[in-house]
């Protein structure tokens, strides 16, 4: 049985990454309006997903630091006997919600493509799409992160703004627990009007990847497109399941409905 489960909760985002393949625009525009479910509905999949017999929930978004209660899923998911886990941007990590999660959050994963603020402009990594976290600003958000005992990973989208780059600086000093790196991934829907400025074949993944080669004592997990798709359990803002396996999202009956 698969163990790990992805529950994107919530749709709205602060940044405006232009690439990013979990936009949910369809979603929202067919099924639900707001982007999100409810609170109560929401504890009911992450109930009903503990109860299938998953031992671990991912919450992302979208931006899942946006969610108002955020904080009583994780807490639902912990006492279900989950690990937990969230992916983030970085931008909503103070100490109030560290603080506020320490007791059920197990696992924080920072998205980081790029520590060069024109880069992240570029590919809109900014708030609003504008405001860029700059060096200093991951590194303040790591070392809160790890003052509070968390678990820390890393996520990187590799596309053609920052292939060339090297994040060797911000890893080294973040020491995450495991530092994933993805290449783009077209879908249809999601990201179709945007991508094609970002999109990297085989060759210019491996350039990143090369460029990274010489850092030990992490673990480091790279996914290109064949390897991403078809390869992970995801739950949308709607409540359902669904798979990546063609060139857009194929989405199920929601949970709440069929189990």
């Amino acid at each position: 049985m698969i163990q790990t489960v992805n529950f994107h909760l919530w749709k709205a985002c602060n940044m405006r990454c232009s690439f990013c393949f979990a936009t949910f625009e369809d979603v929202k525009k067919n099924v639900l309006p707001k982007g999100h479910l409810p609170k109560e509905r929401a504890i009911e999949v992450v109930n009903k997903l503990a109860e299938h017999g998953f031992s671990k929930i991912t919450f992302a978004g979208g931006e899942p630091t946006l969610c108002p209660w955020l904080t009583d899923l994780i807490k639902v998911a912990k006492m279900k006997g989950l690990t937990t886990m969230i992916v983030t941007n970085g931008s909503k990590l103070d100490n109030d919600f560290l603080n506020r999660n320490k007791e059920y959050l197990d696992w924080i994963t920072i998205s980081i493509d790029s520590i060069n603020p024109n880069t992240n402009l570029k590919s809109g990594r900014a708030i609003s799409g504008n405001r860029p976290l700059y060096l200093n600003d991951y590194k303040n958000v790591i070392d809160r992160v790890k003052n509070f005992g968390y678990e820390l990973k890393i996520n990187t989208v590799v596309s053609k703004e920052n292939y060339l780059e090297n994040l060797s600086e911000i890893i080294c000093y973040s020491k995450p627990k495991r530092w994933k790196i993805f290449q783009v991934l077209p879908i249809k829907g999601q990201n179709d009007d945007k991508v094609n400025d970002f999109t990297i074949g085989h060759e210019e993944f491996k350039i990143f990847m090369n460029n990274h080669k010489q850092i030990s004592g992490i673990d480091i997990v790279s996914e290109n497109n064949f390897d991403m798709k078809g390869s992970y359990v995801m739950v949308d803002p709607a409540g359902r399941f669904y798979d990546n396996n063609g060139e857009k999202y194929i989405y199920s009956e929601s949970i709440l409905k069929i189990g």
